[in-house]
């Protein structure tokens, strides 16, 4: 499959570009949106907000035709870095929204920064479209009804990796960071699994980079275990697949995870039939979004999109798809009230805001890894597109 996808990119690409070089009908009017992308554009998690920005570029540029317009308004787009660090996300928010006017904010890249941002919404009654941050909090406990998010949450996550390794028989220990988005995904992954041991739970500092300790730790809760047995990773950025040089192996100790960015994938390949579930990879989805993605990707960049580019673009679909129910209207409570419940187009597909927590509900995929020296990383073969419908992600707000 991901053979014939780069052999009929080049083709894709050319017809795509074809279409990019035809005269825009520019809309007809006054005024701008002006939309504030704020992203960890330096500090660990640099990769995702990088893919985040060109992704959310793309989408406009994609949902508009080309124009950067809607109800003829101009669309500005003012790019901020929160660094990775929840004090300078909140504090650019609110610059955004009290010196810049910003009509909307997309961002940021970590959970916590993202939980930080949210009462600075909830002061400024503006809308705060989350991408990517995951944690279940953002559209939980800690949400307030300013809060949208496209991002795929923690729950989402667990539950299309419950799907993999939900089995009896099997125990599992979860190694996560020591933050809102390991906490979180892992309590979303014990609510999830019903069949499995959970044998123990192991958090670390975000910036670890040896594994040892936990590994002895996570050996000594496995290796008696009857059965399959497996260590789940939850972790963004770094390389926790460090543990594997550990022999875990003289155990039968296996290692288990969700998708990742593609350079982050290469170390998959240490790990033929892996399992897991994954949020997006470019060439599982079938649909036009994703086509015309790929394409004009290719084009750009020499290079398929990858993980967070997905999620850059389905933000931007959805801030163009509402300005144009709105008309261009731009007022909170009308963008709140279009938003609720609004189904639109992305590369992975239909997506729909709930309307319980504006969490965007997104079918996810059961994966497994092969091995295929075409490649650098290990390419996730599609086992089974888990559709939103079948998924009970937990209302976890108070509303």
């Amino acid at each position: 499959m991901n053979r014939r996808l780069f052999h009929t990119v080049a083709w894709a690409a050319a017809l795509a570009a074809g279409v990019c070089a035809a005269p825009a009908a520019f809309a007809q009017g006054k005024g701008e949106v002006k939309i504030a992308l704020i992203a960890s554009k330096t500090g660990p998690l640099e990769a995702f907000a990088k893919q985040t920005i060109i992704g959310f570029n793309l989408g406009l540029e994609y949902a508009t035709n080309g124009t950067l317009t809607v109800a003829g308004k101009k669309l500005v787009v003012i790019e901020k870095d929160d660094q990775g660090k929840p004090d300078v996300g909140k504090n650019l928010l609110a610059q955004a929204y009290a010196d810049d006017k910003v009509d909307i904010a997309v961002g940021p890249t970590a959970s916590p920064v993202a939980l930080a941002m949210l009462p600075v919404a909830e002061e400024y009654k503006k809308i705060l479209l989350v991408e990517p941050a995951v944690a279940d909090s953002i559209t939980g406990d800690k949400w307030n009804k300013y809060i949208f998010r496209t991002g795929r949450n923690s729950s989402q996550d667990a539950i299309a990796n419950a799907a993999a390794l939900d089995k009896a028989g099997t125990s599992i220990v979860t190694l996560a960071q020591d933050n809102a988005f390991g906490k979180d995904g892992v309590k979303a992954f014990k609510d999830a699994v019903k069949k499995a041991k959970l044998a123990h739970e192991e958090y670390l500092p975000a910036a670890t980079s040896d594994f040892t300790a936990a590994a002895q730790r996570i050996i000594e809760k496995l290796k008696d275990q009857p059965g399959r047995k497996i260590v789940w990773i939850i972790w963004a950025g770094g390389n926790p697949f460090k543990i594997a040089d550990l022999d875990l192996k003289r155990y039968n100790i296996e290692i288990a995870t969700g998708g990742n960015i593609l350079p982050a994938m290469t170390a998959y390949k240490q790990f033929p039939g892996m399992e897991g579930g994954l949020y997006y990879y470019f060439g599982i989805p079938k649909n036009p979004v994703n086509e015309w993605l790929v394409a004009n990707h290719y084009t750009k960049y020499k290079a398929p999109p990858d993980f967070f580019t997905a999620g850059g673009m389905s933000a931007a679909i959805a801030v163009v798809e509402a300005l144009k129910k709105t008309q261009g209207d731009t007022s909170t409570n009308k963008l709140i009230a279009t938003m609720e419940g609004m189904s639109f187009d992305t590369p992975k597909g239909k997506m729909t805001f709930r309307k319980e927590d504006h969490q965007a509900m997104q079918d996810m995929y059961h994966f497994k890894i092969k091995v295929d020296p075409a490649f650098p990383w290990g390419v996730p073969e599609l086992v089974r597109e888990i559709k939103a419908s079948e998924m009970d992600v937990p209302i976890r707000n108070k509303r």
